[in-house]
């Protein structure tokens, strides 16, 4: 039994109260740090609000010294359909935050193995989200810097905690970085991208808001057959596109918003929106109607954010070597040159090493490796070989 430390499962509203407010006395000192929207993490362990729940759980410890002062949190969660998806059942931590202390930081990972143990799992991935990967995701291992809208931050030495307990590297993710100036990109894109603009089969287009239901069918056509065919990738459904605008609608800027047609036919889409971190760092972790429309004033008035992020970018198969993607980045270029474009850096999240193509796609036109995430595996039978994520 651990004397300097014990979890209290959250189960009321003080204690979910002291799972988001744990981080604040931690990161004080940090300028790097910004808080989460409380909403934003409420809403994933909300059955009402995240459909995974249908298929699966999710617990919520605190951790508190002797002083019963917070000094840690951690989330676990697994749900069933993602059992045949790896070589052993694995489950997930997510939302660990913990003062530079193994003992600490073992109790909760101890407590964690235990309950996904209890359900039947026989790994865990972590720090990882209970939802899409987009968000909330890894663990940060170089570049420091002020973090995207909904990604991790943390301290180095959070790191070492993993690693000491046993978790090993299952696969890095990297956050590419380009600055958005025009004519700075390699000539041989210049030359791809407007001898394909020339050829009247092939448009490329910015969004127009007033026809989203047209470019959510586009966008489920190409993201089905781009992405789904990936490994742990579900295809997209027509509601789920609409959900997915719908939750963009404050913030979407249709010039960053990016398709690409041949003859009539989407072929491929380049998706950005603006970093709400620029923003939403001043709410202090609140998100009432105040904060609502301090956020629509900042991004579509006073123009606060000047950071584009890259959600997506695909094209689909049979056009991947034909100069679409050289057409979309010059599109976009075109919106970077006016005089109204108040945007200067690009970051594209989520590259996983995994996926070679992606990054020598990123890399060609100009991207760097800005961050470093780590997504972690344990493996609960220590004798068993371990293996990296499969290459794509």
């Amino acid at each position: 039994m651990n004397e300097n430390y014990h979890l209290v499962e959250v189960t009321n509203k003080k204690l979910v109260r002291a799972f988001l407010e744990m981080p604040v006395p931690l990161y004080k000192n940090d300028k790097n740090w910004i808080r989460p929207l409380d909403d934003d993490i409420e809403k994933i362990f909300t059955p009402e609000r995240n459909k995974l729940f249908r298929k699966g759980e999710a617990i919520r410890w605190v951790l508190y010294n002797d002083q019963n002062k917070s000094v840690g949190r951690i989330a676990a969660f697994y749900t069933k359909d993602e059992q045949g998806k790896n070589e052993q059942p694995t489950g997930g931590i997510g939302f660990f935050d913990c003062i530079n202390d193994q003992e600490a930081a073992d109790t909760m990972f101890d407590a964690a193995k235990e309950w996904l143990k209890n359900k039947g799992m026989e790994a865990i991935d972590g720090p990882i989200n209970f939802g899409s990967r987009e968000m909330f995701w890894g663990c940060l291992y170089d570049g420091f810097y002020e973090p995207n809208y909904n990604m991790f931050y943390n301290y180095k030495y959070y790191n070492d905690l993993f690693e000491s307990y046993g978790f090993k590297n299952y696969f890095d993710q990297y956050t590419f970085h380009m600055d958005l100036i025009p004519d700075s990109m390699k000539p041989v894109i210049y030359e791809r991208g407007n001898e394909i603009r020339k050829n009247n089969d092939f448009v490329f287009e910015t969004i127009d808001k007033k026809n989203l239901d047209k470019y959510q069918d586009d966008f489920v056509t190409i993201f089905n057959e781009t992405w789904a065919r990936f490994p742990g990738v579900k295809p997209l459904t027509k509601q789920q596109a609409v959900k997915m605008f719908d939750k963009m609608k404050i913030i979407l800027d249709q010039r960053v918003m990016i398709f690409a047609y041949y003859k009539e036919r989407p072929v491929g889409f380049f998706i950005m929106i603006p970093d709400l971190y620029q923003v939403t760092k001043h709410f202090n972790g609140k998100f009432h109607l105040i904060n609502k429309l301090r956020l629509v004033f900042n991004l579509r008035i006073r123009k606060v954010s000047k950071k584009v992020i890259g959600l997506i970018f695909g094209v689909v198969p049979d056009f991947q070597s034909q100069g679409v993607a050289d057409g979309m980045i010059l599109t976009f270029e075109d919106e970077v040159r006016k005089p109204n474009f108040k945007y200067t850096d690009l970051e594209m999240n989520w590259i996983g090493d995994f996926n070679p193509k992606m990054i020598k796609l990123i890399e060609y036109i100009g991207g760097k490796v800005y961050k470093t995430h780590i997504t972690y595996r344990y493996l609960f039978d220590r004798n068993k070989e371990f293996k990296r994520a499969d290459t794509v």
